[in-house]
Order: C-alpha cells, then sequence, then structure tokens
C-alpha cells in the first residue's frame, strides 16, 4: 500500500448541533496530542474525555470536546484511530479539521476511511459496499438489506459457493491421483451432478440482483390513466401531502411529478404524469408524451380508472407488456353501488377500489406493490442475502459461467484435468467479487460513490 499517511474529515452532515471529526493514521495520536497542547495526558483508549482543542499556531481554544482514542488495530480502520465530538455548525468542525491539517494531516478523500479499513483486512469489498448502502439507505428494507451486508450475510454466501468450487477441485484432484480406484469418493458423472448444484445455487442467488439493486434506486410506479380519473389525489394520499394541484378541470398536470415513498418499508419513486388523451394544446402535449416515456421506465403501473365498469385495456399499455399493471378504481366513495368483485383480466395483476375521502383500498395497495415488485424478498425477507450492485452481478455471472462450462466439459468427455481449468476461473471471479484480489481501478469505482468522512 506504499507509505501510510494521517488523513482527517468531519465525520458527520453539515450544520447539526454535534459534529464528529475522524483521524486515522500513524501520527494521529501525536497530532492529538500537539492540538490538545499537552494540557493534560494523553486519554485512555477507548475512553470518552473532554478535552480544550487549540490552535496550533495562535494557541487560542477552537473548542471544548469529548476524545475517543482507538489503538490499531482494534479500529474500523486497523489504524490508530481519534474521533473528536465537537460543537457543530458550519465554522468549529472546519477549524478542528484545518488545525489537524496544520500538525500535519491531509483531509480524506471520499470513503478514504472506509477503503483504509478494506486494505487494512477489517471488511471485505462486500461489506465495504454494504457500509455505502448503509449510509445511503431511503427505506427500512434498504436499511434491513444493508446491515445484513455489513455482518457479512453475502460475503458469507459466496464464500460457501467458493467452498464448494474448492470441494470439486479436491474430488476432481482425487480421481486424477486414482482413477482405477473402486472405492473413489465421486464418479466424474458424480463430479458434474455437483457442479450442475452448485450452478443453480448460484442461479438463485444472481436472480436476486434486479430486487437488491432496486432497494438503492426505488422501484418506479407510474400512475396513468386518463385526465380527471384520481391520478394526483392518489400520489398525494400515497405521498402523504400535497405534492400535486388537484382540479375538476381535465389536464391539470401538465408535466411527471416524482416523490420517493416507503411502501411497506420497500422504496418507490412514485411518478405522477398528465392524462393520457389527444388534446390540441401543445404544452399538455408534451406532458402526454412525458408520460409515455415515464411507462417505460416504470417497474409497476397505476392504471386509474373513475368508474366501477369491469376494466378494459388501453392501448397505451402495449408500451409495458411485461410490466405488471394494477387497475385502480378510483373515487370508490362517489359510487352509489360498489362494483361486483370478479378475476382481474388477464393483462393486469389485480383491480383494488380506492377512495381518497374515506382511505378504502390504499392500505392494499401499499402491501400490493411491494408483492408484485420486490417479491423474493417479500416472501423471502430481507435479510436474505441478495446482490445489490451490478459489480457484484457481474463477478457472479462470470463464476456461474465458468462452472458452466466445467459442467459441460465433464459431460463432452474432455480431459478433467483439463476441464479443472475452468474452476480455477470461477474461483478467480468470486475472489474478485469480495475484494480478495485488490485491483485498483475497481477499487477506485467502488469507494468514489462514498462521502468524505465514511
Amino acid at each position: 500500500m506504499g507509505e501510510v499517511d494521517t488523513i482527517v474529515a468531519v465525520a458527520t452532515g453539515p450544520g447539526g448541533a454535534l459534529s464528529v471529526v475522524r483521524m486515522s493514521g500513524p501520527s494521529a495520536f501525536e497530532i492529538l496530542s500537539a492540538l490538545c497542547d499537552g494540557e493534560q495526558p494523553v486519554p485512555p483508549a477507548r475512553v470518552a474525555t473532554l478535552r480544550t482543542l487549540k490552535d496550533p499556531a495562535e494557541r487560542s481554544a477552537i473548542d471544548r470536546a469529548l476524545v475517543v482514542r482507538y489503538p490499531s488495530p482494534a479500529s474500523y480502520t486497523g489504524e490508530d484511530l481519534v474521533e473528536l465530538s465537537c460543537h457543530g455548525g458550519w465554522l468549529i468542525p472546519a477549524l478542528v479539521c484545518e488545525a489537524c491539517e496544520a500538525l500535519g494531516a491531509r483531509r480524506a478523500e471520499p470513503g478514504e476511511f472506509t477503503r483504509r479499513a478494506y486494505l487494512n483486512g477489517k471488511l471485505d469489498l462486500v461489506q465495504a459496499e454494504a457500509v455505502a448502502d448503509l449510509v445511503e439507505a431511503r427505506s427500512r428494507a434498504g436499511h434491513r438489506a444493508a446491515m445484513s451486508q455489513v455482518e457479512r450475510g453475502l460475503s458469507r454466501r459466496v464464500g460457501e459457493l467458493r467452498a464448494s468450487i474448492l470441494h470439486l477441485e479436491a474430488l476432481l484432484a482425487h480421481h486424477l491421483d486414482f482413477p482405477e480406484e473402486d472405492d473413489a469418493p465421486v464418479s466424474v458423472d458424480g463430479i458434474a451432478t455437483d457442479a450442475a448444484e452448485l450452478a443453480g445455487r448460484m442461479v438463485a442467488l444472481i436472480a436476486t440482483a434486479p430486487e437488491g439493486e432496486l432497494l438503492r434506486e426505488g422501484a418506479v410506479a407510474v400512475l396513468a390513466g386518463a385526465p380527471n380519473t384520481g391520478k394526483s389525489s392518489l400520489f398525494n394520499a400515497l405521498v402523504g401531502r400535497e405534492r400535486a394541484i388537484v382540479t375538476a378541470h381535465p389536464g391539470t398536470t401538465r408535466d411527471a411529478l416524482e416523490a420517493v415513498v416507503q411502501l411497506r418499508g420497500f422504496p418507490f419513486r412514485l411518478v405522477d404524469t398528465a392524462g393520457m388523451r389527444e388534446t390540441p394544446d401543445a404544452v399538455e402535449r408534451l406532458g402526454v408524451e412525458v408520460a409515455f416515456e415515464r411507462l417505460t421506465e416504470a417497474h409497476v403501473v397505476l392504471l386509474c380508472v373513475d368508474d366501477g365498469a369491469p376494466p378494459r385495456e388501453p392501448s397505451f399499455l402495449a408500451r409495458v407488456k411485461s410490466t405488471p399493471v394494477v387497475v385502480v378504481r378510483s373515487k370508490a366513495d362517489l359510487r352509489k353501488q360498489a362494483p361486483q368483485s370478479s378475476a382481474p383480466p388477464e393483462w393486469c395483476a389485480d383491480v383494488v377500489d380506492t377512495s381518497v375521502v374515506t382511505g378504502e383500498g390504499l392500505d392494499v395497495l401499499r402491501s400490493l406493490l411491494p408483492s408484485l415488485v420486490f417479491r423474493g424478498m417479500v416472501q423471502a425477507g430481507t435479510e436474505q442475502p441478495v446482490l445489490t450492485r451490478r459489480r457484484q452481478t457481474r463477478a457472479l455471472q462470470a463464476a456461474l459461467d465458468a462452472v458452466r462450462a466445467f459442467h459441460a466439459a465433464l459431460l463432452s468427455d474432455v480431459p478433467p484435468e483439463v476441464a479443472s481449468s475452468h474452476l480455477k476461473e470461477a474461483e478467480t471471479a468470486l475472489e474478485d467479487l469480495v475484494g480478495v484480489i485488490a485491483v485498483e481501478d475497481v477499487l477506485d469505482a467502488v469507494f468514489a460513490e462514498f462521502c468524505i468522512g465514511k
């Protein structure tokens, strides 16, 4: 890793009542001692101690702060680390960082503390990515999944897959060493069967990737339909506040409005669109075009209608044939007679009667949408390992391709010693996934997404 310097950064958001300044590296304790002007002995390890922090040039007090010392290697970064809890705002944390810099530290780059934790073996790469997911989590489901990753949920699953590859290699090696043994642990056909089972487990984990990535980004739920069918009222009700203008005049919505909401703990980007109709109004027509564009991005469509008649599939849904559609019969409080219940048409996932006045059907929608978009997680729970990043998916897919190539080679009577090269490829791909092999370009891409101070 080369010569390591000491880094410093504010680890909390700006403007709060309290701030934490974090410093890590070989000179952290020496800088702390100078910062405290030797007024008292160095604070004991892992004990919060009140100290006066002083400007190194003017010797004037900057602040009274709680100081905690974490000696290497038992710290977040694996290095000597100091955390200074000072008063917040903008000025005091900046002055503390400037004082540390004047004493020999340098400002940390985004994600540099966690990068050092990874390089010092405190975290693997999957855990490091989960730290960023934890900080950025916008939903309870995202938080639970990130915590599972931080606690090595996915890392353990990848470790199990790698152990299975090593087991296949061991069986293959025994077969090559003792090909004529009657009591060999397993035949070539048995090894091929084990490889197929391993590939199946990899396929199951890769299948979690679409939902796992949506935990970070939020699933797009588009409200669509003709003008004045209650889209904006439903949007406001699900958001919990008046975001969209609602009037009795058709065509009020001219652009797509978006808001991030949690539905049963899962993140959704709710999009209210202009009513779908032919119109001479140039501005409204642009809004309809935007609505069509947003439909193509949808992970679920809420088709709003304002009567209780059996729903008919509108022509514009031809654009989203693979996207689940929920027909929302709005304004249920205005209908004198409730519509007769019947099975949803084949082209839609369900039909829900709603009223933003009485609240009818809103809880049904809040439960239904996650079950359509995050079906696997709703069934298995968000604590189960999932792939949350494309880098993870690409690495696991490379491992799967190699295992499948190994399986195909065995079935094609390729010599086992030649087929075994595919297992080495699979093993390397899994090591890439958890970061056993540190590739600088990959690390730069991963940690560039972090906030400074983390």
